[in-house]
């Protein structure tokens, strides 16, 4: 048996020099190492491998392990080979699945077809059962009692000290990145832990998740430019969904007082660092409650997020450090925006000194751009990118905002919050709008717009709006988007790093030729 207390060095050492097979090898004896592979089986990609532990269960049960030694006990595990360091009579390598690594140990002297297990390349699938051990320098490791490749790696893999660098090549080949980027991989696994707990968090409180149709007759929900299709059976015009707020909505009537969706919608919009045409929006309506409740809800749902899954409600977010924790501050958009132009200005405002202001702080508008727009315009170029803390703004002019409800006590606003956290929207929230004939009016508003010329405003839901004259409770709304949440929680500046496949132009051509592996360069000082 050769001995695991021995001083060649592990994979992950900075000194370990990294090596293809053995340069000593001829030609002949790889090819006959090669043959030997075959024909024992070795090498023929079996259609299962039952039997696997995941890397995370051997180093939770054998973590502990002294330097040099030797448990005699014995398990099967798979993954791709990440590192291979050739060390005379030697072998190391180290095995990655989607829990983790783990390194092999491979004597010449005891592991079958040797030669050939040394000419794997990076990349390759193999399966491998041994030995439960440690070496010298106390590295967990199985020995290589015997193994299969999996799959074949036809294409060179990055190997782990280098890895994708090229950022639009870890975007379009996100299935060699979440290897070799190891941050990727932990942001978007995060990702989905927290969709998990979302569901969990509202489940708690009664809420019921449901499904909505992302195909819709007419765009609404939103004022968002759509993405339209067309479906062939029935030779209609169809618009892929901008947002599930309608038909939300419509369950609350018939009687689901509590209701959550999570899924994907649509907007035809420009690409940048904050958006991608399609995105995961959570959309949740509860009956009975106003405003207040669902700003609570929203600090309750963003601390507990953050608890759970990074064991902390102070994050980072660049050069800042936010702190996460209720109660967050709260301030109406009219008062903000006052401060920022150094006057007392709102919808009530004369729309010609609006423009002004728009004017003197090179804010665009249309000429057919109302005071609450104007408003809008002006808080949206000097106020959001200021708000570094968790900050709810609230009392939003009417006139952008058409399925919101009016004002309890200011004319000309509603009841309705935006949450901005490092300069970023977070999400939108409202009391709901609940009047059949005010709905219609100002749908009626959107359409006219629309056929002005804006591509974002709505049209007339005449179906909605007959829901609503079967009685909608009060009921507030909430609209977040998973991609900027999952953005603030893991401090990433794109939200490519948080999607899998984000929307890119597509490639002119792929070259589909097949280089052989080269050998690995050696592994750079750390």
């Amino acid at each position: 048996m050769t001995d695991p207390n021995s001083d060649s060095p592990t994979p992950d050492s900075p000194t370990a020099e990294a090596a293809g097979p053995d340069p000593a090898a001829t030609e002949a004896s790889v090819t006959e190492a090669t043959e030997n592979a075959e024909a024992s089986g070795r090498l023929a990609q079996p259609y299962s491998f039952e039997g696997v532990t995941p890397s995370e269960d051997v180093r939770a049960r054998w973590g502990d392990l002294e330097p040099g030694t030797e448990t005699g006990e014995t398990i099967t595990v798979a993954g791709r080979l990440m590192l291979r360091r050739i060390q005379g009579k030697l072998g190391f390598g180290t095995l990655a699945d989607g829990t983790g690594r783990v390194q092999l140990f491979a004597p010449k002297a005891s592991t079958p077809d040797f030669d050939a297990f040394a000419g794997l390349s990076l990349g390759d699938w193999i399966g491998v059962t041994g030995e439960v051990m440690t070496t010298r320098r106390g590295e967990l490791s199985v020995k290589v009692d015997d193994w299969v490749r999996l799959a074949e790696a036809r294409r060179p893999f990055p190997d782990k000290w280098h890895g994708l660098t090229d950022t639009d090549t870890r975007y379009r080949q996100r299935y060699v990145d979440l290897w070799t980027t190891e941050e990727a991989r932990d942001a978007l696994v995060l990702r989905s832990r927290a969709v998990s707990l979302i569901r969990r968090f509202f489940e708690d409180r009664n809420y019921l998740e449901v499904e909505t149709p992302m195909l819709h007759s007419q765009p609404g929900g939103a004022l968002a430019t759509p993405f339209e299709t067309h479906h062939e059976a029935l030779d209609l015009p169809l618009y892929l969904r901008i947002a599930p707020e309608l038909y939300l909505k419509r369950l609350v009537v018939g009687g689901m007082e509590r209701v959550f969706e999570i899924g994907r919608v649509f907007r035809n919009e420009g690409i940048s660092t904050r958006h991608n045409p399609e995105f995961t929006m959570l959309e949740s309506y509860e009956a009975y409650g106003d405003s207040d409740t669902y700003m609570e809800l929203t600090e309750q749902l963003v601390a507990h997020l953050a608890a759970e899954l990074l064991g902390t409600t102070t994050v980072q977010s660049g050069e800042h450090e936010l702190n996460l924790a209720p109660p967050w501050r709260r301030a109406p958009m009219d008062e903000l925006t006052s401060e920022a132009v150094g006057e007392t200005i709102g919808v009530d405002t004369p729309i010609e000194r609006l423009r002004q202001l728009c004017d003197t702080h090179d804010v665009h508008y249309d000429d057919g751009d109302g005071p609450g727009k104007l408003l809008l315009e002006l808080y949206e170029k000097l106020i959001e990118h200021t708000l570094i803390q968790p900050t709810f703004v609230t009392d939003y002019p009417v006139e952008v905002s058409p399925l919101s409800r009016a004002h309890r006590d200011r004319p000309g606003y509603v009841e309705r919050f935006e949450c901005i956290v490092a300069g970023r929207e977070l999400c939108n929230g409202f009391a709901e709008l609940t009047d059949p004939d005010e709905q219609l009016a100002r749908f009626t508003e959107q359409a006219e717009a629309r056929a002005a010329g804006d591509p974002e405003a709505m049209t007339v839901d005449e179906d909605y709006v007959r829901a609503l004259q079967y009685g909608l409770p009060p009921t507030v709304g909430l609209g977040i988007g998973i991609d900027r949440l999952i953005m603030l929680l893991t401090n990433s500046l794109s939200i490519r790093d948080v999607v899998l496949f984000p929307t890119l132009r597509p490639e002119p051509s792929i070259d589909l030729t097949i280089r052989r592996d080269t050998p690995e360069a050696p592994a750079p000082p750390e």
